[in-house]
């Protein structure tokens, strides 16, 4: 980090591990108070301890509540009424044939990828406004520019995220909030790392042979050809979301790997 997040408030959703665990122990390590996020109180109370032993010193609360459902939201922010950042990184995504989604799937991704960063953006965004400072940035994925035929319902999501995320930069014309995407690659979370160890069972591989095996037949555009890291997702989204970055503004930020293949 080039920038310091002293007495910057945080959010972070979905962040007991993954992409979301680094990500807060990046603003962590920023100075910025940090709100970790997840439905289960034990796995939220686990990520605190973890972060605070990373971290010493580092100012941060647990909210466990479910995003995905307006009940949670309105939860969740009852217990952190303002934030300087918000960080809408729950997200979840099953590969399924596009025959086999029904109205239940499509709407279950839908609300936890799409709505839950509706709903706490419409609360949150206000705020930032008034106070003139803010950060608002939603992870969204590669998958919204080249949706994976495995996972459309998760791709259309993901496109729907970029597009939110810049009609709402338009609001914030003159001021000193700023609200962009991030469009991670194909990255080890936890969710992927099991994904992944359980096909390579299936295969016969090892984890290893298997991610050169996805990279040279499912993902053959990557310049990186591996999965990142969630630190190195985590230190791109730091710089998004920190006072460095105040010229970034309704930008999809690409951290993919060179995987999509445009220059713009």
């Amino acid at each position: 980090m080039t920038t310091s997040l002293s007495g910057w408030t945080s959010v972070v959703t979905g962040s007991t591990a993954g992409i979301g665990y680094a990500i807060a122990e990046e603003l962590a390590r920023a100075g910025a108070s940090v709100v970790v996020n997840g439905r289960s109180a034990e796995r939220v109370q686990a990520a605190v301890r973890a972060l605070g032993e990373a971290v010493p010193g580092a100012r941060l609360q647990g909210v466990a509540a479910d995003l995905s459902t307006a009940d949670g939201a309105a939860a969740f922010i009852a217990a952190v009424p303002r934030t300087d950042i918000l960080i809408n990184n729950l997200g979840i995504f099953v590969p399924t044939p596009f025959q086999d989604i029904d109205d239940e799937e499509w709407d279950r991704l839908w609300q936890a990828n799409v709505m839950s960063g509706v709903r706490l953006s419409r609360h949150y965004f206000k705020g930032m406004l008034e106070r003139d400072r803010g950060r608002v940035v939603f992870i969204s994925s590669e998958s919204g520019l080249q949706i994976p035929s495995e996972m459309i319902h998760y791709g259309v999501t993901k496109t729907a995220q970029i597009a939110l995320a810049r009609g709402m930069a338009q609001l914030t014309a003159g001021t000193a909030v700023t609200v962009n995407s991030v469009l991670a690659g194909p990255t080890r979370s936890e969710g992927v790392g099991v994904f992944v160890q359980q096909l390579a069972e299936q295969q016969g591989l090892s984890a290893e042979a298997f991610e050169r095996e996805f990279f040279k037949t499912a993902r053959p555009t990557s310049l990186l050809r591996r999965f990142a890291e969630p630190a190195e997702i985590a230190r791109v989204v730091a710089f998004v979301a920190s006072p460095a970055a105040s010229v970034v503004n309704g930008a999809a930020i690409r951290a993919e790997g060179g995987l999509v293949q445009s220059a713009f």
